[in-house]
């Protein structure tokens, strides 16, 4: 199983080298990946592309950058070209984000998210995979009248979305390499997330999906301090229908029901849960919920399982 971390530096005096150096530390404890998110601050394929070459012992990638207000076109040029500075070690996650952050910030209309992720996967597909795309849906065209290949990155860039809900997840097992679900305890992934991507998957003819669990946890002794950061910090989820829905379905009430606190061994036992659930890979958020010493503790722990 791959073990990564999402790295976040937003405190920092400069984002981009703090990210480079808590990269570095991440390889440097043993892990695997480390994955980049997109909001209204860095570009995380910018992002991913220069840690990535910076720190070759790396994967890299972004979780997720939303298909509204993004065109097939400008997303996959990033993406070939993060794949080109990495020489093959870019994945791309796409997400349908929220009707707060997609009509407050751009003006735009959140309609129809599914038809708009079922088309935008079609045409980015077509465009990794062969440098080109002829495509003409309801919502979405993107067409190419000269190549639209980056040099350097011909082996394709794997797609990945952070589908969770019942239609995105057939959509996604059905045009996408894999998944990147977000609080989804490993009950949410066994009785619900898993069976259905890898249902939609094989009916389409695709391999099994990538299942990239995306958990909130640290290594800790002092658990109840813990857990109240984690309440604090991760509230702001529970707003979201979606992640709402995905948190009753891994049987808590709340975001922080979810994470992963505890001690070394209650750590290892809840990362082997997941790969128990069906996730092939694991990556770990949230691991400065205590500060740095705790965030060390933790990295090593998993870098440790990784190994």
């Amino acid at each position: 199983m791959t073990i990564g971390v999402a790295l976040s530096a937003a405190n920092a005096a400069n984002q981009v080298d703090a990210t480079v150096e808590l990269a570095a530390e991440a390889a440097a404890a043993g892990l695997q990946s480390a994955w980049f998110g997109q909001t209204f601050g860095p570009d995380s394929p910018q992002l991913a592309a220069i840690v990535g070459r910076e720190v070759p012992e790396l994967q890299v990638g972004t979780s997720a950058i939303p298909v509204f207000a993004r065109h097939p076109l400008l997303v996959s040029s990033q993406a070939q070209t993060a794949q080109a500075a990495t020489h093959g070690r870019y994945h791309l996650g796409l997400a349908l984000g929220s009707k707060t952050f997609v009509e407050v910030p751009y003006g735009i209309p959140f309609e129809r998210p599914i038809t708009r992720l079922r088309e935008f996967l079609t045409a980015i597909r077509q465009l990794l995979e062969t440098g080109g795309a002829d495509f003409h849906g309801e919502l979405l065209t993107a067409t190419t009248p000269i190549p639209a290949r980056v040099p350097g990155a011909e082996g394709g860039v794997p797609l990945l979305v952070a589908a969770m809900g019942p239609q995105a997840l057939r959509v996604s097992g059905e045009l996408a390499d894999g998944i990147l679900p977000y609080l989804a305890g490993p009950r949410a992934l066994a009785d619900h997330i898993v069976p259905a991507v890898n249902a939609a998957a094989e009916a389409a003819g695709r391999p099994a999906p990538r299942i990239v669990a995306m958990v909130n946890g640290v290594v800790t002794d002092d658990v109840e301090s813990a857990r109240a950061t984690a309440a604090e910090q991760l509230a702001f989820y529970e707003q979201f229908p979606s992640y709402a829905r995905v948190i009753e379905l891994s049987g808590g009430t709340r975001a922080a029901d979810v994470a992963v606190i505890g001690n070394e061994a209650t750590v290892a036992a809840e990362v082997q849960r997941y790969r128990d659930a069906g996730a092939t890979e694991v990556v770990f958020a949230s691991t400065d919920l205590a500060g740095d010493a705790i965030r060390r503790r933790t990295w090593d722990l998993l870098g440790s399982l990784a190994g």
